[in-house]
This record gives structure tokens, sequence and C-alpha cells, in this order.
């Protein structure tokens, strides 16, 4: 019953609230003290069994699946805490509060309960070795989260944080997307609210609300639910991970969470720390960004799971020196840095490249999986982008003419990277999603125009020619490329790039 739900900071069923109509004008209203059931008591579900009766299980052993989702199956599991000999087992169909099974002759339903604010255990921690595939050429290619990883997305307001993170849910290749949106402005939230539900999810074709669970707490809602979101959020997903599935969690904002922090502090009356925030404010996103990982659950079929948080940080004035960022930059492994000025150029996603990083060692992964020399060509994109970044600001002050040859060919290729390959439309149907190997032949060609200009070019060299070549229009339109031909397509046009290189 979870999948598809709308909760509050508290777990709280939204639907089920909005069809109170005690409030003002009739209007749904959450009504002081109420408390409704998360979890709907009446709904029944076909389970089937994976254990019979004599069978010994220890805690986290699978006890039975049920089809929850046509995207989703819910693997229900052996309590934390509990083990012993199944003496009995329940109905075909039962609802989450009626006895599943008997174990030890102890009735156990399928409904369980854990402390938000505690870890889940699970049997070890492994290292993040896999990424987390997006789909995006910018986070893929030159930024990469690690499957069990953190990332952090800072940007001052209309930088695409949010739409960033919608991309993330409906393209990554995550079983299950937890979205928590702790302390965002209403009408914001309500756009949430009324476009997940009509997406489709590119994997199942069945809408993405089947495997999406949603955490809403906007910033009129008590500031204590707000500040316990997070916490119910990171605990349903680490449910899903020890289940065996690869979990993203989505936050949005924890900017809005360290303020409502602040404020549940200030009532408390603690000693203040920087700009008002508690003391214990690194502490407290150390124990959310910790709990992310890869993990191998308990029980003696394990299964293994992950969860990959991503972090939206809300920099009052886009100040990336203000405690809740600059504490989130510590402690994520991928940090992407969202710049106001692409955004205002419709640069999306606004991801800068000489201010985001990725600190988890992925490029074995990507040269074993994709191609041999990703790793290479990764490394030689920064580089250009980086060159290109320094040779924006010579153009600025004193124009083109005054660049070298090799120069003016460096600057293009760092427009065409920008523009070419790191754009990319959320709108268009073929390029809002690029798999790997298309990624990958799009760099290819880039980087061996660079190449073959490189080699070319000297001080007699026409200049205009060599910057206005007709293969350009072609590297342009690469977005548009089949996945299936995008490798055909890439040998065509390194082979016309080498004919007109030869012509200079």
């Amino acid at each position: 019953g979870l999948l598809g739900n709308i909760f509050d900071g508290v777990q709280r069923p939204l639907p089920s609230l909005a069809a109170d109509e005690s409030g003002p004008y009739g209007r749904p209203f959450i009504r002081r003290g109420i408390d409704l059931p998360s979890l709907d008591r009446t709904a029944r579900w076909v389970v089937t069994y994976q254990v019979a009766p004599g069978d010994h299980v220890e805690e986290g052993d699978l006890l039975a699946t049920t089809q929850e989702t046509a995207a989703l199956e819910h693997r229900i599991m052996t309590p934390v805490g509990v083990s012993g000999t199944v003496t009995r087992l329940g109905e075909s169909t039962v609802s989450i509060v009626e006895p599943l099974v008997w174990i030890d002759d102890l009735p156990l339903p399928m409904l369980t309960r854990w402390p938000v604010r505690r870890r889940r255990p699970s049997s070890e921690r492994l290292d993040p070795r896999a990424p987390l595939i997006t789909g995006q050429r910018v986070v893929d290619t030159l930024f990469p989260l690690a499957r069990g990883g953190s990332a952090t997305i800072p940007g001052g307001f209309g930088t695409g944080k949010t739409v960033h993170e919608q991309t993330l849910a409906k393209w990554s290749d995550a079983d299950v997307i937890v979205y928590v949106a702790c302390g965002e402005r209403g009408n914001e939230l309500a756009e949430v609210l009324e476009e997940f539900p009509e997406l489709d999810d590119p994997r199942t074709d069945s809408p993405l609300m089947q495997r999406t669970i949603l955490i809403a707490n906007t910033s009129n809602m008590p500031v204590a639910a707000r500040e316990a979101s997070i916490y119910t959020g990171i605990t349903i997903a680490e449910y899903y991970r020890d289940a065996g599935y690869d979990v993203a969690l989505l936050a949005d904002s924890t900017s809005r969470w360290g303020e409502a922090l602040r404020e549940v502090s200030s009532r408390l009356e603690e000693m203040p720390g920087e700009e008002g925030y508690p003391a214990y404010l690194p502490s407290r996103l150390s124990e959310f960004y910790e709990r992310a990982g890869s993990t191998i659950s308990l029980g003696r079929s394990p299964r293994r799971g992950s969860v990959s948080v991503v972090g939206a940080v809300s920099p009052p004035g886009g100040d990336f020196s203000e405690p809740v960022t600059q504490y989130s930059l510590r402690l994520a492994g991928t940090f992407w840095s969202l710049d106001s000025d692409l955004a205002r150029r419709r640069h999306f996603p606004a991801i800068h490249w000489t201010r985001s990083y990725s600190l988890y060692e992925l490029d074995t992964w990507f040269d074993e999986s994709v191609a041999a020399d990703w790793s290479e060509q990764r490394l030689w994109a920064i580089a250009i982008l980086g060159q290109e970044d320094d040779l924006q600001n010579i153009v600025q002050l004193l124009g083109i003419d005054v660049l070298a040859p090799a120069e003016r060919i460096t600057f293009q290729t760092g427009r065409i990277l920008r523009e070419d390959f790191m754009q990319q439309s959320a709108f268009d149907s073929v390029d809002a999603f690029c798999p790997l190997p298309k990624q990958y032949w799009m760099l290819k060609v880039i980087k061996h125009l660079h190449e073959q200009l490189i080699d070319r070019v000297d001080e007699n060299t026409d200049m205009e020619k060599a910057t206005s070549l007709t293969v350009l229009t072609d590297i342009a339109r690469m977005r548009a490329w089949m996945p299936a031909r995008a490798e055909n397509l890439a040998r065509e046009l390194i082979t016309a790039i080498d004919m007109e290189a030869d012509s200079l």
C-alpha cells in the first residue's frame, strides 16, 4: 500500500485527509491533532507464500510476495529481531493487519513498524562500484552518481533543481522512487502532485506513480513534520532496499529542512550556531546522507539493494557559502552545481562544468561495460571545457582574433561540447533519455573532430573555413540519433570529418 501513495511528513495519507471536508468553507484542511492510519487496513492482497509450516526462518528471510502494482512485486520479509519455526500460514488473500504467518505461534501481519530516526540494519555494506544511470549526458558522462551514493544539487531560484530531480525520477534506472518535498511552496508542490500521476514510466509503460512514493510537506505545514519528513522518506527507502531493490530518494529541498530544524531548535531555546542554525546541523545532515548505500540484506538468502540519495539545496540568494550548502558539499560524493546564468540562457540541465565534480571511482565500470576508452574521453572532455572557460575570459575582453589557431579550435570544441553534447531537451522524446552507447559515440565524434583539426591547423590555415565545416551541422543533430543507429551514424560522420579535414 505504500507505492502510488502520497503522505505528509509524519506519514499521514493526504488523499484520505483531502476527503475530509470539515475545514473552512468545506475545503480539505489538516485539522489539529488529526490522525489517520498511514495504509489502507481494508484492502486485501493476494499473496504467494515462500515458506511452509515447519520451516525455520531468520530475520530478513522472505516469507511471501504479492504483486503490489504492475511495476513491482512486494517482498514480505521476516521482521528484524524475529526468528523461529513457521507453525502456520494465513489465508491466500489477506489485509495488512491480518496474520500472514505464525512463527513459534506468534502471529505476524504484513504491517511492520520502524522508528524513522534509526537506520535499518543490513548484513554488509558494499562499496559503490556501479553508476546510477540517468540518461542525462552531463551526469552520466562527466559527473556520474554511484548506485548507493549521494549527490547534492545547490542552485538559486529558478535554476532547475526541481525539474532536474523530476527528470531523475522518471529516467534513472531505480526500481523505486521516493520523492520527499520538504518545505517547498504549495503551488510548486501542487504541480508535482498533478503531473506525477500523469507521467508514463518508460520502463514498464505503466503510470510512473506505480513505483513512486510522494512525501509532501509544504512550507505552511507544521515545521516538526517537515523536519521528520526526511527521516520518513529514507526509512521507506531502506525498507525497499532490504527487499532487494534499488531506490532513488530525491529530497527537495534540504535547505527548507534545515530551516525547520532551526525553528524547532529556537522553540526549544537551544544555543544557536552559524546563521542561527543549531550547532548539531552537520551531524544531522551526515546522519541523513550516510544512510545512502549499497547493501546486502539480512537473511539466509541475502538480497542486494541500494539507496541513492539526491538532495537539492536552495541557498538564499544563490550564496553557496551558507551552512547547509557547505555541509552538504562535504558529505555528498557528487556535486552538481546549478548556474543561474546557464538557466537564464535556457541551458538544461544548468549544471556548471567547472564547479561540479564526482568523487566516485566509476571509470573501471564504464571502461568494462561501455567502451575501453570511456574514461579517457571523459577526462579529455573535462579538460577541454576547463580550457574553453579560461579562453572565454580572453575572448570577452579582446575578441576571438587574438587567439592562436590551436586555441580557436579548442574554443570551438568547448562550445560544441556545451551546446551539442551537454544540453538536453526534456521535451524531446528521443533526446530526453540518452543511453550510454549513444553518449559514448557522440563524444567520440566530437573528440575526433578536435584531434583532426588540431593536427592540421597552423598559422597559414584559413581559420574561418576550419571553424565553419559543413560537418558541424551534422554534429549539432547528433542528439536526434536513434540509439540503435548511433554507432553506424557516428562512423559515417567520422569518415566525413576526415574528408573535410583533409581539404584544409
